[in-house]
């Protein structure tokens, strides 16, 4: 078969090639309606698909983004990427999603794969092991949007939860709903992973707010292989925690799972309250109490900055961090009645 080019489409619709161009564009305002139309039906008619490759030389565009997540298993992670592909498809982006394991070396073959596909920019959930190549990209006016995660005196711009809120919101709900003897579990803190640096923040904070003891023992962090056992160190404890901030959706499956094969009861035996809502939340027994992040929010906001880098290429972008807030989902995992109130 023939392959059809912008020529015969030209021909076949009776305009010239520039009007095609402008077609293709979406530059509307150059044709007429009956125009714009007869140019439509020809590209349905010849089957028409538009030279990517050639646009992009001509433009200095590839109209392709990178999208680098640290964990792809997070819920958050795949709700975020479900909102950014959706935005950048509306303005004609495609994105390329990887995901690097929270593995920093995984990031770099990711990023350096990217850059020598000539990505016209990234969002990065950044592992944080890779400095040198996030500056690089930056030297190299390659614009780029950080989520999730902050790197410190990276001047990058981030969008991200106000994680201390989130951590000082769940234990507002326990210490109203009566409890005192909290604890807080997160994923590892090795490279000071901001989220969960701060969400053990806020959840000191939080307690010192309401005159409660903090107790060191009832702070833990684990990878996911060992989160199991250190839920059973808590369990272990002389003085046991009467509730637990899970302090993502990772840590609350597996803290759900522990308390089902020990037969421990949510929430006589002790209250949950998990950071980043997910499905099965609603329908565990008990409903699970979550704090929700924006996701949708979060990820139009980055795609804002970064479209924003892209069209403007040679002006000064803002590089600050935007915070979104997170919110209360009621249920009954923190209510000693088994009641929400």
């Amino acid at each position: 078969m023939k392959n059809i080019t912008i020529a015969d489409v030209a021909e076949h619709a009776k305009v010239s090639k520039s009007t095609v161009s402008q077609y293709l564009n979406k530059r509307y305002e150059y044709m007429s309606e009956k125009t714009r139309k007869r140019i439509e039906t020809t590209i349905e008619e010849l089957n028409y698909i538009p030279n990517s490759v050639a646009r992009s030389l001509k433009q200095k565009s590839t109209f392709t983004v990178g999208v680098i997540v640290a964990n792809i298993l997070h819920s958050f992670s795949t709700q975020v990427i479900r909102a950014i592909e959706n935005y950048f498809h509306e303005n004609d982006f495609h994105i390329i999603v990887c995901n690097a394991d929270d593995e920093p070396k995984k990031e770099k073959k990711y990023i350096e794969m990217l850059l020598a596909k000539q990505v016209d920019g990234f969002i990065i959930f950044p592992t944080g092991g890779n400095l040198d190549l996030y500056e690089n990209i930056k030297k190299q006016r390659i614009p780029i949007v950080f989520m999730d995660r902050k790197i410190d005196d990276m001047n990058i711009a981030t969008v991200m939860l106000d994680n201390e809120m989130a951590a000082s919101i769940a234990v507002d709900r326990f210490v109203e709903s009566g409890f005192d003897r909290i604890a807080i579990i997160t994923m590892s803190i090795i490279r000071n992973i901001s989220p969960r640096v701060e969400r053990i923040e806020g959840y000191k904070k939080a307690l010192h707010r309401h005159g409660l003891n903090l107790y060191p023992e009832y702070i833990k962090t684990a990878d996911v292989h060992d989160i199991q056992q250190v839920i059973h160190k808590l369990f272990i404890l002389e003085s046991p925690p009467e509730a637990i901030v899970a302090g993502n959706d990772i840590v609350l499956a597996a803290l759900l799972k522990y308390l089902k094969e020990h037969d421990l009861k949510i929430p006589e035996d002790v209250a949950v309250i998990g950071i980043d809502e997910v499905q099965f939340a609603s329908f565990f027994s008990p409903p699970v109490t979550t704090i929700s992040q924006p996701a949708v929010e979060m990820a139009n906001n980055a795609v804002n900055l970064l479209l924003d880098q892209i069209n403007n290429k040679n002006n000064t972008n803002d590089t600050g961090i935007v915070r979104l807030q997170p919110s209360l989902i009621k249920r009954e995992s923190c209510s000693r009645s088994n009641k929400s109130i």
